[in-house]
């Protein structure tokens, strides 16, 4: 079979390599797990708002992945032979953000999801051509807009709530103002949604959300949420920022029977980071996003489950198992708990912050509120490298950043090679010593004034978005008083471990571990965070194997 022949319609160039044309081989090893199956002009492969759960390779004719199928078609790719069809979703188990739909007959070879991961396991090079490309398609969904529709006023908390939420899912999706888009009403009538309806989700083009809570739009698409089960898991995990995802790997692919919840989102604050430079093995970086999303992939392969979004609210020990309530009454019992729940980015104190949160002010910069404020001037708060990162990333897409922190010198708390590039771009203004006194704008933000901590002076700076990375406090307010903590709520470890460094993560509480940003003294860098996860396992290996003597120590009967 020879994959040279052009295709009859114009297909989609391959610009971003997000569609490469596999080789004869490649396709080879994906027939021993799939099935050819004659296709027809019309056929639907896979639609829009439901789960695929086949990856489709094009073996002769032509498909068409569309959005807005049987409606206002938009138009997002076109596909000849040799190209595979599906995007992340494949993966995670997501509905569908498009359509694929026939437009010249001919044939494909369709492989269930079950036979993609045989693939994956067993042929590395294939698995990555198919995942990194099934990356890009997501990263150019979510440009264009495509995927879900969200209609409200950007004055509804609700409205930000969701949009927050799609974002940090990295979910592709389309905002749409009641306030500034004259259509928007036209288009909810022809919904036949009441304007104080809003805000609504648009799943699939046609199913409609009315101000749906975050754990009803996540059942909606498909992202995995807790489920009544009845068994005690090895380890439950709280927090799916690094430190949790990478117990997650290595504790499931180890046999332990791995749960990991996280009540907004996978990759925590490392997946709001534009790019990750210093991460070992990523010479050219890696973006937070594509970093979770490759774990998260990582560790469902090996069985692990992830639920989002699943808020632990308390924390309690009964008959020597572990009990971790969440946010909507379900109990989830363990043998081993796993502390990852991170920290969170301080917010500034400053009058009208919260109302101009989600439209103006943001906290993540990513390609999701790149879009939002492409080409118009920004302001970035902060001296670490979260903000350095957001600074380098936001320059490519805003018309001029502003950089303001308190600092006198970048290098104070930034890494050199940041402070560097920062120093040395013509598009970033540096305001040392300085910090945001007032926001200025009715509806969005129109301009900051800054004050010079030294002289006094204050200044306004003309801005059209706000991103504060101002440093963060730990996620532990859901313990309470059942695990001890430092003055600055970090979660303490090593506690009457009698100095043994092989228990440094292990709470006071014998089976209860802390690892990432939330325990207290740890390094704050994605890489010690990855660290601690991985060493997390192993000490939970030690402990459920002291468990396990125990027992068998109380069932020998004594000697006479």
């Amino acid at each position: 079979m020879s994959l040279n022949r052009p295709a009859q319609l114009h297909e989609t160039p391959d610009t971003h390599g997000a569609f490469p044309r596999l080789s004869d081989a490649q396709i080879t090893v994906l027939a021993e797990h799939g099935q050819r199956r004659p296709v027809r002009e019309g056929d639907v492969l896979f639609r829009e708002g439901e789960v695929n759960d086949e990856l489709f390779v094009i073996l002769e004719g032509t498909v068409a992945i569309v959005e807005g199928y049987g409606g206002t078609e938009r138009l997002i790719g076109l596909h000849g032979r040799g190209r595979f069809l599906g995007e992340l979703n494949l993966f995670t188990g997501q509905a569908s953000f498009t359509t694929a739909v026939v437009r010249e007959p001919g044939e494909v070879l369709a492989v269930p999801v079950e036979g993609l991961r045989q693939v994956v396991s067993t042929e590395p090079s294939l698995a990555d051509l198919l995942l990194r490309a099934c990356l890009i398609r997501r990263s150019m969904l979510i440009g264009l807009g495509s995927g879900l529709k969200i209609v409200g006023s950007r004055h509804s908390p609700d409205s930000r709530r969701l949009r927050d939420f799609v974002a940090r899912n990295r979910l592709p999706h389309a905002w749409i103002d009641v306030e500034e888009d004259e259509a928007a009403e036209s288009y909810l009538r022809e919904l036949g949604v009441a304007p104080e309806e809003a805000p609504i989700v648009v799943v699939g083009g046609r199913r409609i959300l009315r101000n749906p809570s975050n754990g009803e739009l996540a059942r909606a698409i498909g992202l995995r949420a807790p489920s009544s089960d009845d068994a005690v898991s090895d380890l439950l995990i709280v927090g799916a920022g690094p430190a949790g995802l990478a117990a997650a790997v290595y504790g499931a692919s180890e046999g332990l029977a791995t749960v990991v919840l996280d009540g907004v989102a996978t990759g925590g604050q490392a997946s709001t980071t534009s790019r990750i430079e210093n991460y070992l093995g990523f010479p050219a970086g890696i973006s937070g996003a594509e970093l979770a999303d490759r774990a998260v992939i990582q560790a469902e392969r090996f069985g692990a489950r992830i639920d989002v979004p699943a808020e632990a609210t308390s924390l309690e020990e009964v008959d020597g198992q572990h009990v971790v309530s969440l946010d909507d009454g379900e109990e989830l019992w363990t043998r081993t708990v796993l502390i990852a729940t991170g920290a969170r980015y301080r917010r500034l104190v400053l009058p009208r912050l919260e109302e101009l949160e989600g439209t103006s002010v943001f906290y993540a910069a990513t390609p999701m509120e790149a879009q939002l404020c492409l080409g118009d001037p920004v302001a970035v708060v902060g001296g670490g490298n979260s903000a350095g990162q957001a600074t380098m990333f936001l320059r490519e897409h805003a018309a001029r950043v502003c950089l303001i922190l308190r600092e006198d010198e970048l290098t104070d708390n930034m890494s050199r090679y940041l402070a560097a590039r920062i120093e040395s771009s013509p598009d970033v203004v540096v305001r040392r010593h300085s910090e945001v006194r007032e926001l200025i704008g009715e509806s969005a933000l129109e301009a900051v004034v800054v004050e010079d901590l030294r002289t006094g002076d204050r200044d306004r700076v003309e801005v059209r978005s706000l991103f504060v990375f101002i440093g963060a406090d730990p996620h532990t307010g859901w313990l309470a008083a059942e695990i001890e903590l430092d003055e600055d709520g970090f979660v303490r470890t090593g506690i009457g471990n009698d100095g043994d460094c092989g228990r440094l993560l292990e709470t006071g509480r014998p089976g209860v571990f802390a690892a990432g940003d939330v325990r207290s003294g740890s390094v704050r860098r994605v890489a010690s965070a990855v660290g601690e996860g991985a060493m997390a396992v192993r000490l939970v290996h030690e402990h459920l194997s002291g468990q396990h003597e125990h027992r068998v120590a109380q069932t020998k009967v004594p000697s006479a």
